[in-house]
């Protein structure tokens, strides 16, 4: 690159930044198009019973893959289907309860209109984002979406640019719209991407902790080997002291026994409500792990007892439970 002149270099950053002002203003544009039949889409996938079929040919269908992998990914069962598959034998993947939405920038593309014919015949639903709404796709659908664009960015107004980035961006805000509307949270977000980084980042300590029969209780009452068993059997290092009605009274760490074994003199009639130590540091289920990681690192800790709000013990979270997510 060192042969460009400052004249080159000059008309190289111009055409990018057209590039990018003229596909920005294709969004816009697509914005100011919003109206109810961006509402009617929105209630068709939101009472769709099947799956989300999504299909476009060429640079659509890429597009297409995109908002079927968004629509997946939260929440909602989509998936994508090429138009030339389709009409060769996998047609049969479509049935009467799913909803197909059909990119095609103008409207004509024959393969996406020779699914018209089995959609028909099924009674499913079609959604069109398209860029001539009056075309063949556009009339044939339940709701149509004006995806046009003044021109595409590029120079010559023939490779698909700004129609592509339009599409795509209205594929996105139908998506986040009926994540809205459906109540999709973060931890739902989380629960479909286990092993991404940002499903990572927003597990909840409930998922972690160990509960029902994997949770070390004990009495206030309870005996020194009553306590050394629960430890040693539910192999957490820890055991929760708890009242009758399942509050927590404290815990006991194999910590804490080893420290006591300095100054063993009664330590065998000793109970746990002697033993324990009270107002441990807790954790409500519903935070999330990343924040019980930070305080169990801050308090130099290993466990901590996860409670609800009228402190009784749900379960108890480990670092090694924490460490296993590759959180740090």
């Amino acid at each position: 690159m060192s042969d460009l002149t400052e004249t080159d270099i000059e008309t190289i950053l111009d055409c990018a930044r057209n590039v990018l002002q003229l596909e920005a203003a294709a969004i816009h544009g697509v914005s100011e198009r919003i109206d109810d039949r961006f509402i009617t889409a929105l209630t068709l996938l939101a009472t769709c019973n099947g799956r989300v079929i999504v299909t476009g040919m060429g640079k659509s269908g890429i597009i297409a893959r995109k908002i079927a992998a968004t629509f997946s990914s939260t929440g909602t069962a989509a998936y994508f289907l090429h138009p030339a598959d389709a009409v060769h034998g996998d047609l049969g993947v479509i049935q009467r309860e799913d909803l197909l939405v059909a990119l095609s920038q103008s409207g004509e593309t024959p393969e996406i209109l020779r699914l018209l014919e089995t959609l028909k015949r099924l009674g499913s639903r079609l959604i069109a984002i398209t860029g001539r709404p009056s075309s063949a796709l556009g009339q044939a659908a339940d709701a149509t979406l004006d995806c046009r664009v003044d021109r595409e960015a590029c120079p010559m107004n023939l490779v698909p640019t700004a129609s592509t980035t339009a599409a795509l961006a209205l594929g996105d805000a139908l998506a986040v719209a009926l994540l809205v509307k459906k109540g999709f949270h973060e931890e739902d977000f989380a629960t479909l991407h286990p092993g991404g980084h940002l499903g990572k980042r927003l597990l909840r300590v409930a998922r972690l902790m160990h509960s029902g029969d994997e949770l070390p209780t004990v009495g206030p009452s309870a005996s020194l080997s009553d306590v050394v068993g629960m430890i040693s059997c539910k192999r957490l290092g820890v055991t929760c002291v708890t009242h009758l009605d399942g509050t927590l009274a404290g815990v006991i760490t194999d910590g804490d026994l080893r420290r006591r074994l300095a100054n063993p003199a009664g330590l065998i009639d000793q109970t746990a409500e002697v033993l324990m130590t009270p107002s441990p540091h807790t954790i409500l289920e519903s935070m999330l792990a990343a924040q019980a990681l930070n305080l169990m690192e801050s308090e130099r800790i290993t466990s901590l007892v996860v409670v609800d709000n009228d402190n009784r013990v749900r379960g108890v979270v480990h670092l090694h439970d924490l460490w296993r997510t590759e959180l740090f």
